[in-house]
């Protein structure tokens, strides 16, 4: 009898250990949710990490951390939707939200810290079905005309790395894609699943082979929350190990997608 007390009070202190260890200290909750709330601030404008629902909700692997990291918090989240990465951006200027999910660009990181990425997505081109362009390196000429959603990640990186071929902005991605051809535009960039999706429903377009870009797609924080910032390094990297950025991918029907290496 005294055995079986001894062995079910270790078990509680073992246990009680545990819970001790996993718990978020508080100044990590104070820098991430400092109203009480985590506002978590979704780019819809990516098909790969958000998707709408029926009742015009969302839902996805950035919904799914969101929620994951909420409860590791303690408290309530509030998911607040932006239709394009560029708006996620300009709203971390005025303090919005507390948690983002947009790729890594040098821009942006002037006013956001950013975790490892969890997904890499490839940026690439769609062009008339008929087009003389064949290859991602036959766009970038003189007279070449490329569509872009403004402020996305591929907007940044063609507009620092494009040496003759000129970019011409549409306030969405969707918008974007609506619009090169009736625009008379050469080609339009964006996430390569969201250009083979609109593809597939839209006839007199391709998608090219091969990337431009490669996107690395993060959780980030406004900058001056260090503290803050170092435990959602070390979140991004355990929901990755674990799977459950995996996991959340297959459930949204985007198991292709790459999940990135961890963090050296």
């Amino acid at each position: 009898m005294r055995k079986a007390l001894c062995a079910a009070l270790f078990l509680v202190l073992a246990t009680s250990a545990s819970v001790a260890q996993s718990a978020v200290p508080p100044d990590v909750v104070k820098d991430l949710a400092p109203t009480g709330r985590l506002r978590a601030a979704i780019n819809a404008g990516n098909v790969v990490l958000v998707q709408k629902d029926a009742s015009s909700g969302v839902r996805g692997i950035t919904v799914d951390l969101a929620r994951e990291l909420g409860r590791r918090l303690g408290v309530p989240v509030d998911l607040i939707v932006y239709d394009t990465a560029g708006k996620v951006t300009d709203a971390a200027k005025t303090g919005a939200w507390d948690i983002g999910f947009i790729a890594i660009e040098p821009v942006r990181a002037a006013l956001i810290g950013f975790t490892a990425p969890y997904v890499i997505i490839e940026g690439t081109y769609m062009v008339p079905a008929d087009s003389a362009l064949k290859s991602i390196a036959d766009v970038d000429h003189d007279g070449v005309r490329i569509a872009v959603a403004r402020g996305s990640a591929y907007d940044l990186y063609l507009t620092r790395t494009l040496q003759h071929a000129s970019l011409v902005h549409y306030p969405s991605p969707p918008l974007a894609l609506q619009s090169f051809m009736p625009d008379k535009l050469d080609a339009a960039a964006g996430v390569k699943q969201q250009l083979v999706q609109f593809a597939k429903a839209n006839t007199g377009v391709r998608v090219m082979d091969g990337r431009f870009q490669e996107i690395r797609e993060a959780m980030g924080t406004p900058l001056g929350r260090d503290t803050g910032l170092r435990y959602l390094r070390s979140f991004v990297e355990e929901m990755k190990a674990s799977g459950f950025v995996k996991a959340g991918l297959e459930r949204a029907g985007q198991g292709e997608a790459v999940i990135a290496p961890p963090e050296n």
